[in-house]
């Protein structure tokens, strides 16, 4: 890329900015996210041979964030480089990984690694909803075959209003909150810290999100379109058809079946088709 370009959103009162440069020119793709004043830098590549011998798609997603990122130095007299990665970082990494992983064909065989550095943090936007939108768009405007992109976005409630995208000073007000990220009309992601809400409370927390993951996805179609780069066209791994045989037989209607929990008076357990929900019913509520 020759030039810099940039791109803004205004997204839960704050300016989502999101700039292409050619600081990582040797990946696939990359792109620079910053979320008020908190910068991650996303970066995807992919193999070009098939790695042999494995039975798995091999998909590497590290997060990283160091010290230099808040502006602090490890206080250490004699150790100063840093230590292995926090929990958080751990955590972090596992999500976007939850998050991008079921848009990739499993077939696949060859190595990709998706890596996000924090760069800067203002100490009151949490990294990881730019390292998952940077991952996105990492891997949407490269050459990688990947069928995203994906919208990610936070819910919180203060003083009984939704919060899109809560500060760090808001999530502990918060009375629960709420990771989601998706793909256009489904959600794919999950991740909440609730104490004792009622389904109905969070059925109108994932409707006020998906409404931001909708509009998330848009700004990065339109990105797509100027700079995006064509997917390549590479072979997979055939599943044995007596190996899908075998498992259909084995797995029947099984699935279906646990996602639909009879209940005492007859009804079924459906997302959006009766008043209870059970819990496992969640991935049905994004197929209407």
């Amino acid at each position: 890329m020759k030039e810099s370009k940039k791109y803004t959103l205004e997204v839960g009162g704050r300016e989502l900015t999101i700039t292409l440069t050619n600081w990582a020119d040797q990946t696939n793709g990359s792109a620079l996210v910053q979320y008020g004043e908190t910068v991650v830098l996303a970066t995807a590549v992919i193999a070009n041979s098939v790695r042999e011998g494995i039975d798995y798609f091999p998909l590497l997603v590290d997060y990283q964030e160091k010290f230099y990122a808040s502006g602090k130095i490890k206080g250490s007299r004699f150790i100063k480089r840093e230590g292995r990665p926090s929990d958080e970082a751990t955590l972090t990494g596992r999500m976007v990984d939850r998050a991008i992983r079921p848009c990739f064909d499993s077939r696949m065989r060859r190595d990709v690694q998706v890596v996000l550095n924090t760069l800067s943090y203002d100490k009151k936007n949490d990294p990881d909803m730019p390292a998952l939108l940077g991952a996105s768009l990492a891997l949407y405007i490269s050459d990688i075959p990947w069928a995203g992109p994906i919208g990610a976005v936070k819910v919180g409630k203060v003083n009984g209003e939704f919060v899109l995208n809560p500060t760090i000073e808001d999530e502990e007000q918060s009375d629960y909150l709420i990771t989601m990220a998706g793909t256009k009309g489904r959600v794919n992601m999950i991740e909440a810290a609730l104490v004792e809400v009622s389904e109905e409370e969070v059925m109108k927390a994932f409707e006020f999100g998906t409404k931001y993951i909708a509009k998330i996805i848009e700004f990065q179609e339109k990105i797509q379109a100027e700079v995006g780069m064509d997917k390549r066209d590479m072979p997979h791994a055939e599943i044995p058809e007596s190996l899908r045989q075998e498992v259909g037989e084995f797995l029947g209607n099984r699935l279906e079946d646990g996602l639909r929990i009879a209940l005492a008076d007859g009804r079924q357990s459906v997302g959006g088709k009766h008043d209870h929900l059970h819990p496992v019913a969640f991935a049905e509520l994004f197929e209407r």
